[in-house]
């Protein structure tokens, strides 16, 4: 059972704010046990998973970390074994995109958006490029910047863009950015579910494949 379950499961007691001997009563498990489950120390058995998830008001897939979707609904198709859809899975990334951008312009700057899609823009143009090389009759002077050079340009504006999300995000100005006043509101992946429960699912369903390839690729090295 991977460390999502451990981590999940502390995270909602703490979030219905009860105390570890409370959830543990609740649960029917000793209080050390609980701690062991929580701190990923045992492996809880198929009961408890279903007992922690109705406690909690959650699916199981949620509690196992399988979904970002406290109902389960925003499963990736490689975590249940299936043949990822192709045409479903470009219509996630384009769902989850538009609802990125929503999200910034839910908050009210016009730099966060702004800065968001000159990101995705550059996004698009550098994945274009790689296509376009692997094309033996490409012909390179249709671009401006060569071969050697645009790659090296595109992750400078990458970088420069990151900086000024980060910094439109806060409100705050610097880096030809402007000091504005910014909309707060929660958004954590539950949040976005209430916000958007139309968009959500696929946008959450992008965010636990981006996350399911993070760990694959810290996996060999937390091993060693």
């Amino acid at each position: 059972m991977t460390s999502d379950f451990s981590r999940t499961l502390a995270l909602l007691r703490k979030e219905k704010k009860i105390s570890q001997r409370t959830a543990a009563g609740d649960l029917g498990v000793s209080q050390a046990l609980l701690s062991h489950y929580e701190n990923g120390l045992r492996e809880p058995g198929l009961s408890f998973v279903v007992r922690a998830a109705d406690y909690y008001g959650v699916s199981c897939d949620y509690l196992l970390g399988r979904s970002m979707a406290r109902d389960g609904s925003a499963v990736p198709a490689e975590r249940m074994d299936a043949q990822p859809n192709a045409e479903q899975a470009k219509c996630q990334v384009i769902q989850a995109a538009s609802l990125l951008l929503e999200l910034a312009e839910k908050t009210g700057s016009l730099q966060l958006t702004r800065e968001i899609e000159s990101y995705l823009s550059l996004l698009i143009y550098k994945v274009y490029r790689y296509l376009y090389m692997a094309d033996p009759a490409g012909v390179e002077a249709v671009f401006r910047s060569g071969r050697e050079q645009f790659e090296y340009l595109c992750d400078a504006r990458l970088k420069e863009h990151e900086l000024r999300i980060r910094t439109a995000a806060k409100g705050e100005g610097g880096f030809g950015l402007h000091p504005e006043t910014v909309r707060r509101f929660p958004m954590s992946p539950n949040e976005i579910g209430h916000l958007f429960p139309e968009q959500a699912p696929a946008f959450l369903t992008v965010l636990q494949q981006v996350s399911d390839a993070i760990n694959a690729a810290e996996e060999p090295r937390k091993n060693k």
